[in-house]
Parts: structure tokens; sequence; C-alpha cells
């Protein structure tokens, strides 16, 4: 092997470990939340129900005392009784997990008056907003200043995405030079993926180009590999400088099936497959996910 060989090895596990924590790191946060929902529930119940709750504080004192020296700061008196009022503000409904983090939890328990409590949620939800940019939204008073205040605002739990969430039609990627080759097409993606992410919609991240797969007997070389945390899925990206064919389907979906045995883990979503192929004058990107294709149209635009 040669040496830029070594250092695309080395650079394929490092890829493959940053997405695989990015996504560790979200199925913690849905852990987390649910376990200080579940404190709540409990602290509660030991309590003597919702009513009584309130009133409870010596008990919460005693075990805040045990469980620090068990297991540090975090389960303080402070933070139990923060439990206690997250599992109180959302005991009709479970928390909604990777949809916010227990900081923006934290922040939204300061409002008493559910509407205003969840019109930040559904505004976290919407925006994707962080502590950061919720904190920025609460105190320009964002509630405060709806000129038609609804009589009931409701969490709204986003449907499972599907996979034209957000997409653009026609999806467009800017072009310095004739397209000539599949080659010349991966290399403006490339130039271009922040633009390229935003036309796709939100949550990709980009994970490898001629992305080297192996059935054993075979290499095989994935034009462009990406993830997409809001879909939980691996994205197979095929380009084609002409008409889609049927045999682009069957590659695809061997792909698909590729890394879903040797890359996806279990608690990701069924990867799914874009080729992008051209059609006349137009460029499609076709998504491919089971049997199901869903065509795009893909414009280049010179800049």
């Amino acid at each position: 092997m040669t040496e830029e060989s070594y250092y695309g090895e080395i650079e394929h596990l490092i890829k493959k470990s940053e997405i695989n924590k990015r996504v560790r790191d979200i199925e913690a946060n849905n852990n987390l939340i649910t376990t200080y929902w579940n404190i709540g529930k409990i602290l509660v119940e030991a309590q003597g129900g919702a009513s009584r709750a309130k009133y409870g504080n010596e008990l919460i004192k005693k075990w805040s005392i045990r469980l620090t020296n068990l297991y540090g700061k975090g389960y303080n008196a402070s933070n139990l009784r923060k439990f206690r009022q997250f599992y109180l503000a959302f005991e009709k409904c479970s928390p909604l997990g990777s949809k916010l983090s227990w900081s923006h939890y934290r922040e939204l328990l300061i409002f008493k008056d559910e509407n205003e409590r969840n019109f930040y949620i559904n505004l976290c939800i919407k925006n994707n907003l962080s502590k950061r940019e919720l904190i920025k939204e609460i105190k320009s008073k964002a509630y405060e200043r709806l000129i038609d205040k609804p009589r009931k605002i409701d969490i709204i739990i986003p449907n499972k995405p599907k996979i034209t969430t957000d997409m653009k039609d026609p999806i467009i990627i800017p072009v310095d030079k004739e397209i000539t080759s599949e080659h010349d097409l991966e290399l403006s993606i490339l130039a271009n993926l922040e633009f390229f992410f935003k036309q796709l919609g939100d949550g990709f991240a980009y994970i490898g180009h001629q992305y080297k797969l192996s059935d054993g007997n075979k290499n095989y070389y994935i034009d462009i590999l990406l993830f997409n945390v809001k879909l939980n899925c691996y994205i197979v990206v095929e380009l084609k400088l002409r008409p889609l064919k049927k045999e682009d389907k069957a590659q695809m979906e061997y792909y698909i099936k590729l890394i879903d045995e040797q890359i996806k883990e279990v608690h990701h979503n069924k990867t799914i497959g874009i080729i992008i192929t051209k059609e006349s004058d137009a460029f499609i990107a076709n998504f491919i996910r089971s049997e199901e294709i869903i065509p795009l149209t893909y414009k280049l635009e010179k800049i």
C-alpha cells in the first residue's frame, strides 16, 4: 500500500467513528431525558401524587444526599426538584427525546402557562433551535408578541420524516465549468457541499466520497456517502451522466444492502439511495427506498 492508501484507511476509520459518536450522542440524550422524566414520576408517586408532590421537599432532601454521595452533584436536591417539575409539566405526554436536550427543557420549565411553553417547544422543533437561540427567543418575548394567540397550543410531534422533507425541486448546485463526466459532477458537488446539503434538506452530514465497500470478493466505491441525523440513516449517492437504467436501481439496492450489513447500527433506520441521472438537459435526483423511486429535478447553475 502507498502512503496515501494508508492515510485513506485511517481517514475512513475516523469518519466512521465520528458519525457513530454523533449518533450515540443522540441516543444518550434520549436515554437521559427518559431517565429524568421517570425519576420525576417516581418522586411524585412517592410523595403521594401530583397534588401533594410540592410538599415533599424533605423526601427530596433525604434522597438527594444519598444519590449525590453515590453519583455526584447531578442528583442534588435542586436537580431532583427539576426532575419532579419536568414530569409534572409533561405528565400527559412523554418528552420529545432527541428533539430537545435537557438544556432546552431546563429553560422551558420557567413557564407555568402550558400554551406559552408549548409555543417555545414547537419553535425549537420547527427551527431546530439551540439552547442559546431558544433563550434569545424567550428574551425577545416571542410568545407575548403574538398578535393572535391560539386558544390552545399543542406540541407538534413530527411524523416519521419522509425522504422528501425540506427537499427543493429543482435541486440546484452551482458549477464553474461544463459538466462532461460523472467525475466533474462529483467534484462540483464536493466543492459546494454546504449548498448541496441545504438543497437536500436538514440534518445531512458528509461521510466520504469514493467510499470503499467490499463483499469479500470484490471492492465497490460509492460516489458519495452521507448521513442524515434527522432521518437517522445513511444516504448513498451515485452519479450517472445519462438516463436512469434498471440496473442502476439494482446496483443501488446492492450498495444499500452492503451499508446496512456492514456499517448501519441496529438503532439506525434503513439506508436511502439517491441516483443523480441526466435526462436530456435536466438532471434528476432519484430517491431509492425499498421498491419506491421518487424523482426530483436536479438543476446545474453557472456561478
